[in-house]
């Protein structure tokens, strides 16, 4: 089952309440970043590429964005790379063609970390973009604030976010007194992962994982908890996301509620948020013949049956699958996919024995 959505808090940004109801379509506009972060998460394929994923789709024009966002219901995007500011006219290009096709209540926030100037702040706000986080490389409001300010002038709500790093706690605590008063609305606390991307560098820095099946740093949730503690009473809010709500919440509810959306008649959609239907494999040279025939055979109407070509099987539904597998000599198989635009496949059970 799929982890129970909390309901938001007071001051929570928007951008934050949608994601946790996995309603934000992920849309990564570029890799391009120069800073190094050695916490960094990204994947190598996604480091420095050009490219543009929406969720997890590769995209080569703001069209093919667009299918993503519906095929999701999407009540608003979060943009994010890389850097999106290394790419600001794609940046703002993605504001203005998301805004028209989904409404103005279509809800953007964007990440950088870069201190932007106040004509880009400007143009940002004039193409509708929301929400902007920014993300402090020294752990400093002060290189940011004409930024902040700017940002906050053309209508856009302005927050920051940052991993809780556990050797950082002087700095962050120092942080919260720079943010109170500022422009600042809220500050999100992300717990630090260790991944593969990244795990050398938090290995050099001393950092293990907390245990059990999570990613996260040791150390880091302490300190989230503490610098909330911290900032009560303050003039913007503190949130802290876990690693393991970032993937078992988010993902996961993103995932449902593309899954919903898209399921085909004969397909239905598993407690794991994953997608099952029956199979069986056939060339392509018999699929006309044996589509009509298990058709006939089963009662199936137009579509609850389909031919795929380039897996070369007969899709049922699971149910039927399991009623004819024993009747038959040849393979049934239930099928398991991800609800995702390249239906990534991730089971294959075989229904029946052959003799």
């Amino acid at each position: 089952m799929a982890t129970e959505i909390s309901p938001p808090e007071e001051g929570e940004a928007e951008g934050c309440i949608q994601c946790q109801m996995g309603s934000k379509l992920v849309l990564f506009v570029t890799g391009k970043c120069h800073w190094g972060c050695d916490y960094c998460p990204l994947s190598d394929n996604r480091r420095e590429t050009p490219d543009m994923f929406a969720n997890e789709r590769r995209c080569s024009n703001f069209e093919e964005v667009i299918q993503e966002g519906r095929a999701m219901r999407a009540t608003g995007t979060g943009i994010t790379g890389g850097d999106p500011m290394l790419d600001f006219d794609k940046t703002v290009e993605a504001v203005r063609a998301l805004k028209s096709a989904f409404g103005k209540e279509h809800h953007i926030h964007c990440y950088t970390s870069i201190p932007i100037k106040p004509e880009q702040a400007k143009e940002l706000g004039d193409a509708g973009l929301d929400e902007l986080r920014f993300h402090l490389l020294d752990l400093s409001l002060d290189r940011y604030k004409e930024s902040v300010i700017a940002s906050d002038s053309a209508g856009i709500c302005v927050g920051i976010e940052l991993p809780a790093e556990p050797d950082k706690e002087e700095k962050l605590m120092q942080l919260l007194e720079e943010l109170n008063h500022s422009p600042v609305q809220f500050l999100n606390l992300n717990e630090l992962e260790i991944t593969i991307g990244n795990q050398q560098n938090m290995d050099v820095r001393g950092f293990n994982l907390a245990g059990g099946i999570t990613a996260a740093a040791e150390g880091s949730a302490a300190l989230a908890l503490r610098l909330k503690k911290a900032a009560e009473g303050m003039d913007f809010h503190v949130k802290f996301c876990t690693s393991n709500y970032k993937d078992a919440g988010q993902l996961r509810n993103r995932f449902r509620r593309r899954g919903e959306a898209t399921l085909r008649p004969y397909e239905i959609l598993s407690d794991d948020d994953t997608i099952l239907f029956g199979a069986i494999p056939c060339p392509l040279e018999d699929a006309s013949d044996d589509v009509k025939e298990i058709a006939e055979t089963l009662g199936l109407l137009d579509g609850w049956i389909r031919y795929d070509a380039s897996n070369q099987r007969i899709e049922i539904p699971l149910s039927a699958a399991e009623d004819v597998a024993e009747h038959l000599n040849v393979p049934v198989q239930m099928i398991e996919v991800h609800p995702t635009h390249d239906r990534l496949e991730v089971g294959v059970v075989h229904l029946n024995e052959l003799r």
